[in-house]
C-alpha cells in the first residue's frame, strides 16, 4: 500500500493538473494498491485537514485542463511559524495531517514560497517531493518550471495582436507582462514578439534612454514603437531606494503600475501617443501548451519513480534537458534571475533592441 498526498500551492498556472496526472499514472502503473489524497486550496488543506481521496477518474481528462482541480491559495513561507488567529501552530497542525493518513510521501507542486515550505517540512521529517511550478521561470536549479511556456505564448501572442493596432495608428505601446521580481517571461515575450524595448527588474532603466530608442525609431521613418515591460521593471533612481523607501514611494504614486509611469513620462518627453496593455492573470489562464503538457508528463513520471525509489526530500527538475532529482537544502530559498550580461540579452541588444540602460 502506497499513500500518497498531493497539493497545489501558490499562484495557478496552466499545467498543475497535468503534473498531478503525471505523478499518478506514473505510480498507478506500479503500485496496485494506491491512494491518493488531495489536499484543497494548498497548504490551507494540509493545516486544517480539508482533503479527500482522489480516484482514477479524478485524474483523467485534465491533460489539457488549465488551473487545479484543487484549488490553491498562497501562504507565505514567513509566516508558516506564526500561530493562525485561533493560535494553531500551523507546522504542527501539517505535521498532524500528514500522520493521521500515514502518508508515504507529500507531493507539492508550486514556486519559490511553496518550495521553502516544503524545505520546511523536509527538515521537520516528512517525505516530500517538490514539483516547480511558475509561469516566472525563477526557481534555482531548474532549467525550465512548468507554466512558464504557457504563459509565454500567451504573453507573445498579446504583442503580436498589439503590433497591428500600433502600426495602424503609428503609437507607442507598452505590454505589461507579469514578472515582479524576475523578467524571464518578458524578456523571452519581448523578443518572441518583435518588441523594441524590454524593460526587465534586473536591468535597472533610463527614461531618457528609452525616449532616445524611440526617437530613433521615428527618425527612421517607423511611426510606432513596442514596450514590453515587466511589472516590476525599476528606473535607475528607484533601484538606489531601500526597500522601504521605495515601498512608500510606490505607495504614494498616482500610476496603478509602472507601465502607466513609463507611459507618462514617454507622452511628456516626446508628445506622442502612448496607450497601455495590461494582460495580467490571462497569462496564467486557458489550456497548457504542448510543450508544458509533454513537461509536466516527465516531471510527474520521475516523481513517482523517485516515490517508488523512496528518494525524498528532491526537488524533481529538468536539467540539460533530462529530470534530476535536486536535494530541496541546495535550492529552496534561492532566486533565479537573469544575468544582464547573458548571452540572450547581448544578441537581444545586438539586433537592436534597447533595455533602457
Amino acid at each position: 500500500m502506497k499513500r500518497i498526498g498531493i497539493l497545489t500551492s501558490g499562484g495557478d498556472c496552466q499545467a498543475l493538473n497535468a503534473a498531478m496526472r503525471g505523478v499518478v499514472k506514473g505510480l498507478s502503473h506500479s503500485v496496485d494498491d494506491l491512494e491518493i489524497y488531495g489536499f484543497y486550496d494548498g497548504y490551507k488543506g494540509l493545516i486544517y485537514g480539508n482533503y479527500r481521496l482522489l480516484t482514477s477518474s479524478d485524474f483523467s481528462g485534465i491533460l489539457t485542463k488549465g488551473g487545479t482541480i484543487l484549488g490553491t491559495s498562497r501562504q507565505p513561507f514567513k509566516l508558516m511559524r506564526v500561530p493562525d488567529e485561533n493560535g494553531l501552530d500551523k507546522v504542527e497542525a501539517m505535521k498532524h495531517t500528514y500522520h493521521k493518513l500515514n502518508l508515504d510521501c507529500l507531493v507539492i507542486l508550486g514556486g519559490n514560497g511553496t518550495q521553502k515550505t516544503a524545505n520546511l517540512l523536509r527538515e521537520e521529517g516528512l517525505n516530500v517531493i517538490h514539483l516547480p511550478k511558475t509561469i516566472d521561470n525563477d526557481i534555482w536549479g531548474t532549467d525550465i518550471t512548468f507554466g512558464f511556456q504557457s504563459a509565454l505564448n500567451i504573453a507573445t501572442d498579446t504583442i503580436d495582436y498589439i503590433h497591428t493596432t500600433a502600426a495602424s495608428h503609428n503609437r507607442v505601446f507598452i505590454v505589461e507582462i507579469m514578472g515582479h521580481k524576475v523578467g524571464w517571461l518578458p524578456l523571452h515575450a519581448g523578443i518572441a514578439g518583435g518588441a523594441d524595448i524590454i524593460l526587465i527588474p534586473e536591468i535597472p532603466y533610463n527614461i531618457n534612454k528609452v525616449v532616445e530608442a524611440i526617437d530613433k525609431r521615428t527618425k527612421q521613418g517607423k511611426g510606432f514603437t513596442i514596450l514590453a515591460v515587466a511589472e516590476g521593471a525599476i528606473s535607475k533612481q528607484d533601484a538606489k531606494l531601500s526597500k522601504k523607501e521605495l515601498k512608500a514611494k510606490i505607495k504614494k504614486s498616482k500610476y496603478p503600475s509602472v507601465s502607466y509611469e513609463v507611459a507618462a513620462l514617454v507622452e511628456e518627453k516626446t508628445g506622442r501617443e502612448v496607450r497601455v496593455t495590461v494582460p495580467g492573470h490571462m497569462q496564467r489562464g486557458g489550456s497548457p501548451c504542448a510543450f508544458d503538457r509533454v513537461l509536466c508528463t516527465q516531471l510527474g513520471a520521475a516523481a513517482a519513480q523517485a516515490i517508488l525509489d523512496e528518494d525524498y526530500g528532491c526537488m524533481i527538475g529538468m536539467v540539460n534537458g533530462r529530470t534530476e532529482r535536486i536535494p530541496l537544502e541546495e535550492v529552496a530559498g534561492k532566486l533565479k534571475t537573469v544575468d544582464p550580461d547573458c548571452q540572450l540579452i547581448q544578441e537581444a541588444k545586438q539586433i537592436g533592441i534597447c533595455f533602457g540602460d
